[in-house]
């Protein structure tokens, strides 16, 4: 990693240094990462990820990823929301997921929780999207961004889910989703993703 926060690619092109040359993780940070999202299930399925990343690397969750979506019912919010205790069972003896009670019963209580709450919003990406934050002047520096690790807006969101009941939605973990969803851009300056990322947002039409 350089003082600018890259790391060359095997192909020689400059990215964020956490996808560590790896070829599951490249392909998550030139093809996902920072991409906008409008799509609740898959706002829904990032949260529950991201919530099931709390303790553990990201690496970890990615490469467990379709497991999840099997053993989740592709994140069907409604489906989710539906599961039983002889799911919860079934989740926990599925050794292709994190088998942690908690968390498995945190995101089928957020199925839950998310159903009111698109009734109220509208949708899951209404209510995320109206967090949005604005576009800092000049893009921050890998120095800022290493050291930002909650985005005031983020933790805003994650106070109104908590107080609705959401769990595992912690400030932290609103963050990562904000990154993740494209909510901010914060590839670093340099990276080959940083303007397509820049152009996606600016052609992304924001969820009412």
């Amino acid at each position: 990693m350089d003082e600018n926060g890259l790391l060359m690619g095997t192909d020689g092109a400059p990215r964020c240094f956490w996808h560590q040359n790896l070829p599951d993780y490249v392909a998550y940070h030139d093809e996902e990462w920072g991409r906008p999202v409008a799509d609740d299930t898959r706002l829904f399925e990032k949260l529950c990820l991201e919530g099931f990343q709390s303790g553990l690397s990201w690496l970890t969750i990615l490469r467990k990823r379709e497991n999840f979506r099997r053993a989740f019912s592709g994140f069907d919010i409604e489906t989710v929301a539906a599961f039983t205790e002889d799911d919860v069972a079934r989740l926990l003896a599925d050794a292709g997921i994190v088998r942690h009670r908690g968390k498995i019963e945190a995101a089928i209580n957020n199925a839950r929780c998310a159903g009111a709450l698109i009734e109220k919003e509208g949708s899951l990406a209404a209510f995320i999207w109206r967090h949005e934050p604005e576009e800092p002047a000049t893009p921050l520096d890998a120095a800022s961004l290493r050291a930002r690790t909650i985005l005031p807006e983020a933790a805003a969101a994650s106070k109104t889910l908590r107080k609705a009941g959401w769990r595992f939605v912690g400030p932290t973990t609103m963050t990562a989703l904000f990154q993740a969803a494209g909510l901010v851009n914060d590839h670093f300056v340099g990276c080959i993703c940083r303007d397509r990322i820049t152009e996606a947002r600016q052609d992304f039409k924001r969820p009412v």
